[in-house]
């Protein structure tokens, strides 16, 4: 129990409060969209914005998470921002029933979809495609952000990706509604039509292939955009749409009404009792996880606070203590955790291990622990502050490649559902052996003391300053003391931007920064999606090397 005068602990609580602080102050500018006057002109045409929409459709008081909350921080500044990638996505509960909601943010250009636009699109489609969840589309958009249409029209992971998975996923029977709220245009306009279910909303909704000018410059035709495709036209002549709604809550409430009748399938069968709280204090987790991102820890006491009653069911607890495996459950789910130990660690041979390293013990133990976790259907969670894998001439005589990719294999073939947490660094290939995105992780989420890159900038600055220097040399060059410290300053500058969360957020490298305190919620609400969807592979790690 850490004592209140202990200065290291103040000193930690003290500054990841104000990284909170400063996290929520950014996150409700996020919120505003395109500002609050395009909020107000939005609200003048009778529309309600898109958090708005999510805020009346999801059930009053129930839980949520927001994917890519911070998608488009401080990206393409040139053309005025895009805060959240002008798509608001949550995953809630509507009458009970766990659910994706889409919803294009008008107030930002329209509504119109940049490159990260289409990235977070897909995702949400992707998390519904999983979990097998219901998705719902509130569509208000102005189409292809046409100055940039070359990163976001051909491409595989591109605009057109998104219709390809609305018919993948009405094939898989994962029901899918669509409301058009505003704009629906172009190639857009399909994924209405390709969706279970359609609602337009009268007079502000419309649905068309080419607007009124275009279709003026194309063929000479004089016609408004509401007699061409309003809600009356795709209600009543075109049938493209089935349901007529008199305004926006109207609408929302048809879709209330149509989740309330969804049947129940067969799920997973995720073990669940009744939740309980850690034993130990979760704010505590503030003031213990160090600031310092060199400085050790004990993992331990941060899994207690995260877990259920503070239980923890150690495995191998005395042997690759680098990384810390066990189970346990976190709100009444069992789950199998896999954490890096950030402890120093000395062996009874007197050895040192640094605390953050994968070392050939470590690995092996989390590999087979992985294996036990899919053996018994146990979702697994990964706690990552990994600096990577330990190396020089000790290491490789000793197999370390060979250990790390036993590791990789039977995380990467996992087919329990695996969910990442980022609690500070995530370097190199540590990132990929912890389950980081390129391992298909449900959910993966950082804390605002999460670092992302191939490695930390001070050690990038060194690594580059010894090539350039070996360089100059081998021409017969000298580098001055000013130019190394130039030099150094500029790559570590430029990492250490790189290495922040936000960084990562913007990209959807992460699905989110989070506070700690939500980091129960996160992998709850996870772990309930992913019961949705009962496994069908079988677990085979493949050919591994012993």
């Amino acid at each position: 129990m850490p004592k209140k005068q202990d200065l290291r602990f103040n000193k930690n609580e003290d500054e990841i409060k104000l990284m909170i602080s400063a996290l929520n102050r950014k996150r409700e500018q996020i919120h505003l969209g395109g500002g609050k006057k395009k909020i107000e002109k939005h609200h003048s045409k009778g529309k309600m914005t898109a958090r708005e929409r999510i805020d009346f459709l999801l059930d009053k008081g129930s839980k949520r998470i927001e994917i890519g909350e911070f998608a488009g921080y401080e990206m393409y500044e040139e053309y005025g921002g895009c805060p959240s990638g002008g798509v608001v996505v949550v995953m809630g509960y509507i009458n009970g029933r766990q659910c994706i909601v889409v919803a294009n943010d008008a107030t930002v250009k329209a509504g119109a979809w940049f490159p990260i636009t289409g990235k977070k699109n897909l995702r949400a489609q992707e998390i519904a495609m999983e979990n097998k969840i219901p998705i719902i589309y509130l569509v208000d958009s102005a189409g292809v952000f046409l100055p940039m249409q070359d990163e976001i029209f051909p491409d595989k992971e591109n605009f057109g990706r998104i219709f390809r998975n609305n018919a993948v996923m009405s094939g898989m029977g994962i029901p899918q509604i669509a409301a058009v709220m505003g704009s629906c245009v172009a190639g857009g306009a399909y994924l209405p039509i390709m969706s279970d279910e359609s609602l337009i909303v009268d007079k502000t909704g419309s649905i068309f292939l080419a607007g009124s000018y275009l279709v003026k410059a194309a063929i000479g035709e004089n016609i408004d955009n509401e007699t061409l495709g309003g809600a009356t036209t795709h209600t009543e002549i075109s049938g493209v749409c089935d349901y007529k709604s008199l305004d926006d809550k109207d609408c929302l409430t048809t879709i209330r009404d149509i989740i309330d009748k969804l049947g129940e399938k067969e799920k997973a069968g995720f073990d669940r009792k009744k939740p309980k709280n850690p034993k130990e204090k979760e704010e505590e987790i503030y003031g213990l996880f160090p600031s310092d991102r060199n400085t050790p820890y004990q993992t331990l006491s941060i899994i207690e606070r995260l877990v259920d009653d503070s239980k923890f069911t150690e495995y191998k607890a005395g042997y690759g203590k680098t990384i810390t495996c066990g189970y346990a459950r976190i709100d009444g789910w069992a789950v199998g955790i896999v954490a890096n130990n950030r402890e120093i660690i000395k062996s009874k041979k007197g050895e040192i291990q640094f605390g953050g390293v994968i070392y050939s013990d470590s690995a092996d133990k989390a590999a087979r622990f992985i294996m036990n976790c899919n053996q018994k259907n146990i979702p697994l969670v990964f706690l990552q502050d990994v600096s990577g894998f330990m190396v020089g001439s000790r290491s490789e005589h000793g197999g370390i490649i060979k250990d790390g990719a036993k590791l990789v294999s039977a995380m990467a073939n996992s087919v329990v559902p695996k969910f990442t947490v980022i609690l500070g660094n995530s370097y190199g290939a540590g990132n990929y052996a912890m389950c980081g995105k390129a391992y298909d992780p449900r959910l993966i989420v950082g804390w605002p003391t999460a670092q992302l890159a191939v490695m930390g900038g001070a050690q990038a600055a060194k690594v580059l300053l010894q090539i350039e220097v070996a360089s100059r040399k081998a021409k017969g060059e000298e580098i001055t003391k000013e130019e190394e410290e130039k030099l150094y300053n500029e790559v570590k500058s430029k990492y250490d931007k790189q290495t922040e969360p936000l960084y990562a957020a913007a990209r959807l490298w992460v699905d989110n920064i989070i506070d700690p305190l939500d980091t129960r919620k996160w992998i709850s609400i996870g772990i309930e999606a992913a019961n949705h969807s009962p496994i069908e592979k079988q677990y085979n790690v493949g050919v591994i090397q012993t």
